[in-house]
């Protein structure tokens, strides 16, 4: 129990770490290889001049999109503040999985951020604190742009390779033997260092894009359903489930579409739930 749980805290630190590198790692590719290589400057001509700064505006948009809704996620956290502060005891044998207690009113005590949590859904190791109540939304929209922002880093990694070294991938097969074909390569000298970083940079994003996508599309449906990935891991049942549009309202509040393009407060969900606590009871 002790060993595992310092791999959870070690995960927990090395997660956030990993994220801002593959961040600033993506931006110094951004503007220091693929714009210079795909758009070169060539004198005044103004569709080159305009393809550069549509493609530098759609990049830092959804980048600047991406940490801001982390920060949020980080800055306005989901613990409950009107519950005593009682740890509960877990004994060695305790069957929970998902490291975490269930309390009365559909609140738990995550053993990594030491906290009661309202409404808790799961803890998330490159925030480093739990998701619930408070922060559903800026989390939804944090992996919403993430996806958006390495499946984007994708197409213009191919449009790099394409440029810089000739590579086809007109054909389906080209993706697929592009890793296992460059280290072959790379260790006979017949590939760069960089080229073969960028080949593994391709896979990355291609693989958090499609992960985050994914994990994005369950937490719309677990909201959208008054449920939450805790319940669902548990198996249990919600008993008065509210109209769909109902739960999304909570979570994404009702200045929804301004949260959709810029990381800001458009609920506020901490007052309700604590005014009535009963409302999430499991």
């Amino acid at each position: 129990m002790l060993a595992r749980m310092l791999r959870l805290r070690l995960l927990n630190a090395v997660a956030p770490a990993y994220f801002f590198t593959a961040t600033a790692v993506t931006f110094i590719l951004h503007f220091g290889f693929f714009l210079p290589t795909i758009f070169p400057s060539s004198g005044s001509e103004s569709p080159l001049k305009g393809s550069t700064v549509l493609h530098t505006s759609v990049f830092l948009f959804m980048m600047l999109n991406a940490l801001g809704n982390y920060i949020m996620t980080i800055r306005y956290p989901a613990e409950s503040a009107n519950d005593p502060m009682v740890i509960p005891v877990c004994s060695p044998d305790c069957s929970d999985r998902i490291d975490a207690h269930y309390l009365l009113n559909g609140r738990h005590f995550c053993k990594l951020c030491k906290k009661v949590i309202l409404k808790r859904d799961h803890h998330c190791f490159f925030t480093g604190n739990c998701i619930g109540n408070r922060n559903m939304r800026y989390f939804i929209m944090f992996c919403i742009y993430t996806s958006c922002t390495c499946l984007y880093s994708l197409v213009l990694g191919v449009a790099f390779l394409t440029v810089e070294y000739d590579i086809s991938f007109e054909n389906p097969l080209t993706f697929l033997t592009l890793l296992p074909l460059s280290t072959g390569y790379f260790f006979i000298g017949g590939v760069s260092g960089l080229q073969l970083f960028l080949v593994i940079m391709l896979y990355v994003w291609l693989g958090i894009g499609l992960v985050c996508a994914g994990f994005c599309c369950q937490q719309v449906l677990l909201v959208a359903r008054g449920q939450t990935w805790c319940q669902l891991q548990r198996g249990t049942l919600v008993q008065s489930r509210s109209p769909w549009r109902s739960n999304l309202r909570d979570v994404f509040g009702t200045r929804w579409g301004l949260g959709l393009v810029w990381p800001v407060r458009t609920v506020e969900t901490s007052a309700v739930a604590h005014a009535n606590p009963k409302a999430h009871t499991e």
